[in-house]
Order: structure tokens, then C-alpha cells, then sequence
């Protein structure tokens, strides 16, 4: 079996655990249902659009991706991203696809939804010879954090303290955006074993005793909810991780996993 081939086997294995179809738009009267998701799930403070209508038709139209999950007929997800460059260690220039936006409306979280929209990513991605997706999440959102290190297989690179600055939408006004780095090689053996159900949690104590040079960085266990009654506290749950992360990644460490408890784990060579 190929990698295309175990890709779509992994997509629709999704779509029914997810109970949605997943469709690559294209058109734009379709295009529009992915940016009914997008404003329903981020509203703007100002009452604009997260992304407007022409630019979303000129990302696809440029080679971009869009897709929305849908039940019944009705979008309820939906997932837009656009093609970059990178250098690898060699100083070559490879494609990659930048997930810049993923979403799934109140009342069908937590349904798996969010999680086969990137499989579909990795179908798509693979399909079209693109080597690596790549996108930021919020490192305090352990339910992201969770789905990105076990069950895609992604390595994070890099921590950037309020990546996009002040952001006017009803779930990050006036808090900072700071932002990791998600890494998918969609091809790899990291990403298969993930979609395989063969990526787990680690044992810090198991790996301390192995003889490797561990770090733990505790993150709440549900910063949106926290975010929406006590704000003061999630502002200091923001300061202190980044002061870890930072001061981590500056001495060498990486992100290798996280914990059963949903913590992050870091490890230096």
C-alpha cells in the first residue's frame, strides 16, 4: 500500500469515527461555507469576517487548500491553508502547506471532527507531492497539544511569545498569542505510526531512568474555560509556561511528547 493510498484508507476510517464527510472545496459558493465556520467559531469584537471571500477564492485559486466537514449537508468544520517555502539544512527550497485556519462549530467538539480535518490535510497534502504541513496552536489548549503529538505525529518547532499580536476575535481579545510550531512530515514513519494508533503518551519516570534529561512543563487542564471566568489566572498560566518554554528550548531541550496527564515533556540530546 502507498503512502496516498494508506492516506485515504486513514481519512475515511475518520470520517466515520467522526460521523462527517470531508470535502475539498473549490468553488466559491462553497468556499463560503468554510468561511461561515470560520466567523461562527472566531466572532470578530469589530463584527468583520475572519477571512474575506476574495481572498479565500484567491488562495485556492493560487494552489491553496480549503475543506469543510459536513453533516447532513450543513458545514460544521472547515480548515484553509496556503503554500510556502522553506529552507532545509541544506539551504534547498521545498513547498510546504501552512494550516492556517481549523475550526468545528459549538456542539460538535470534541467528536474527533478537528482531528480528521487533518487527516484530510495529510490525504491531500501526499496527493499533491506537498512533503510537510505545517501550523500554530496555542500551547495552552491541551486538547490541541494532545491531537497534535499522538494522534498525527507532529514534532513541534519552535515557541514564539504573541506570534500574531492583539487579535480582536471573542476568544483571543486581549490575550497574548503566543504560538508553537507544529512540524507534519506527512510522509513519515513519525506521521504513519500516529494514524496507526501507535504514538503514546510518555512515561517521564520511565525516561528519567533510562538515563535521559527530562523537563516537564505543566499546562492547565482547560484554559479556555479558565480564560472565560478567571482571566487574571490564565494570564499568569501564559506567563509562566512561556517563561518555561523559552528558557527551555533556549538550553537545547525539545518537545518530544507529552504526558498522560496532558503535559508537556522535553528532552535534550
Amino acid at each position: 500500500m502507498n503512502a496516498v493510498t494508506d492516506a485515504q484508507t486513514s481519512l475515511e476510517a475518520a470520517e466515520r469515527r467522526a460521523g462527517v464527510e470531508i470535502r475539498t472545496l473549490t468553488e466559491r459558493t462553497a468556499l463560503n461555507d468554510a468561511r461561515a465556520v470560520f466567523d461562527a467559531v472566531w466572532p470578530s469584537l469589530a463584527g468583520s469576517t475572519q477571512i474575506q471571500s476574495n481572498l479565500l477564492q484567491a488562495i485556492v485559486h493560487a494552489g491553496g487548500y480549503c475543506s469543510a466537514a459536513y453533516v447532513d449537508g450543513t458545514a460544521i468544520g472547515a480548515a484553509v491553508g496556503v503554500l510556502g517555502r522553506h529552507r532545509d539544512e541544506q539551504g534547498r527550497r521545498h513547498e510546504h502547506l501552512h494550516s492556517h485556519m481549523a475550526a468545528v462549530v459549538e456542539g460538535f467538539r470534541d467528536r474527533h471532527v478537528g482531528s480528521a480535518l487533518k487527516v484530510h490535510q495529510r490525504w491531500w497534502a501526499l496527493s499533491n507531492e506537498v512533503p510537510v504541513v505545517t501550523w500554530t496552536f496555542d500551547p495552552l489548549v491541551r486538547r490541541n497539544a494532545y491531537v497534535n503529538l499522538i494522534k498525527l505525529g507532529t514534532e513541534v518547532r519552535g515557541y514564539e511569545p504573541d506570534f500574531y499580536g492583539p487579535m480582536d476575535d471573542a476568544i483571543n481579545a486581549g490575550d497574548p498569542s503566543d504560538r508553537m510550531f507544529a512540524w507534519w512530515e506527512v510522509g513519515s514513519e513519525r506521521a504513519a505510526k500516529a494514524a496507526a494508533g501507535q504514538t503514546h503518551p510518555i512515561d517521564v519516570a520511565a525516561r528519567t531512568a533510562a538515563g535521559a534529561d527530562v523537563r516537564t512543563v505543566v499546562i492547565p487542564e482547560d484554559i479556555v474555560e479558565l480564560r472565560a471566568h478567571d482571566r487574571a489566572e490564565a494570564q499568569e498560566w501564559r506567563r509562566t509556561v512561556r517563561e518555561q518554554f523559552v528558557s527551555a528550548l533556549d538550553e537545547g531541550y525539545c518537545v518530544t511528547g507529552i504526558t498522560a496527564e496532558g503535559n508537556y515533556v522535553l528532552e535534550r540530546a
